[in-house]
């Protein structure tokens, strides 16, 4: 019988800043949030000690009672990468690459079948060797799921093990139909969204058991092909591996960038981010040698608007082309962004993409022009790449609205080394 893991590391980020700081996430007030930005900033990470207070998980500053002191840490995207980095390799000392999945930048899935007789121990004592060793090296609690596949060991990590005194749950099937079948809200189940949930309520459909007792027909008809992982979960059965997920290949391939900006745009203003934003995609596909024809464009305004528009376009040529993709987005920024709206969201995308070998060439635009671009891109990126990304600017780059040379210095929308705080 096959034993799965999905080890997660609590609060990560708090915890990473209250261990660097010589606090106990578990008792000390901490958020992770560049409280500079504005009082809507979204805190990353609070610790448990907050959220044993009420305060919501990724709430927004202004949304933290007054009455409560805490310690404010400015995001450092490359410390919790690189301690990341570091308790990989803790895994790495007991299981093989192979058999491990990293799920996020604080939860991973280990497959341990291979290894219990190797070590003469049980999951569960495997478990608490590996997270005993995450808190002495580096001061960071661990919860852990533990099941018979990796949809049960999800499943146990995130309804069960945050209420053990070890903070380790574990699933087959039959506990899990013994312990989670009547279990509410259906949210709380891998998979299972608040669209999902009401859909499933219109047909009378409240709980895990509900589910797999509904006539199969049924669910095809409200849920197609997606029916099937819903009934499957519902009886606690998933056959993916480790193994299936290292083997996938995607059939359908995009590049894409997103950015939300930290003030409302005018319409004029938000041209200069999205030009900017083009020409990294841009370059970001001279990198990979891939072209695309097809792109799309997505704009959300001001908070208080709650509206979006946006678009695609398909063109002639596959190319690359700083040029023609500049051209391509512009014309989609003119169709669907609202003159008199105020924008606070982009994301752009080059969708079905394919190698350079299968680029196209326009008639109006000489493809010696494009290629001495396409050379002057790959120089750019190796000068990026050797001495960092604001080594080569464009003029656009210093204009007041512009973002590039701020976001170069993040990860992730995020400072990668925290401010300053004496700048």
């Amino acid at each position: 019988m096959k034993q799965y893991m999905v080890i997660d590391l609590k609060s990560f980020y708090a915890s990473v800043e209250c261990a660097d700081r010589g606090l106990d996430p578990m008792k000390d007030n901490l958020v992770v949030a560049d409280v500079a930005r504005s009082r809507g900033t979204i805190c990353l990470a609070i610790t448990p000690a907050m959220k044993a207070l009420g305060v919501k998980n990724r709430c927004r500053i202004f949304e933290i009672p007054k009455s409560i002191e805490y310690i404010a840490a400015v995001p450092r995207m490359q410390r919790y990468i690189d301690v990341s980095a570091e308790i990989y390799e803790i895994y790495l000392s007991y299981i093989s690459k192979e058999d491990i999945h990293v799920y996020s930048i604080d939860e991973a899935f280990l497959d341990v079948t291979a290894y219990l007789d190797l070590y003469g121990l049980s999951a569960h004592d495997l478990a608490i060797k590996i997270m005993d060793e995450i808190k002495e090296k580096l001061k960071i609690r661990a919860t852990c799921g533990i099941g018979t596949n990796m949809y049960l060991a999800k499943v146990a990590l995130d309804i069960l093990a945050k209420h053990s005194p070890d903070y380790i749950a574990e699933l087959d099937e039959e506990s899990f139909k013994r312990r989670l079948w009547k279990h509410k809200p259906l949210t709380d189940f891998w998979r299972i969204g608040p669209g999902t949930m009401r859909h499933l309520a219109t047909l009378g459909l409240f709980t895990q058991e509900d589910i797999a007792k509904a006539p199969e027909k049924l669910l095809l008809k409200h849920f197609g092909v997606n029916s099937e992982f819903l009934i499957d979960h519902a009886w606690g059965r998933e056959s993916c591996t480790i193994y299936d997920i290292k083997h996938y290949t995607n059939k359908s391939h995009s590049l894409s960038c997103g950015q939300v900006l930290m003030r409302d745009y005018t319409y004029d203003e938000a041209i200069t981010v999205l030009k900017e934003m083009v020409g990294g995609l841009s370059s970001d596909m001279v990198a990979h040698q891939v072209v695309s024809n097809s792109f799309s464009l997505y704009i959300g305004y001001s908070y208080d608007s709650y509206m979006s528009t946006g678009g695609g376009t398909t063109i002639q040529v596959r190319t690359n082309s700083i040029r023609i993709m500049q051209d391509a987005f512009v014309q989609l920024y003119k169709k669907f962004a609202q003159p008199d709206g105020l924008i606070r969201r982009f994301n752009i995308s080059a969708n079905g993409i394919v190698d350079e070998c299968y680029e196209q060439y326009s008639f109006f635009v000489d493809p010696v022009v494009m290629e001495k671009d396409r050379q002057i891109t790959r120089s750019a990126n190796m000068l990026k790449n050797k001495f960092g990304k604001n080594a080569i600017l464009k003029g656009i780059d210093l204009l007041e609205e512009a973002t590039q040379m701020e976001r170069n210095m993040q990860i992730g929308g995020h400072l990668a080394n925290g401010r300053d705080e004496n700048a």
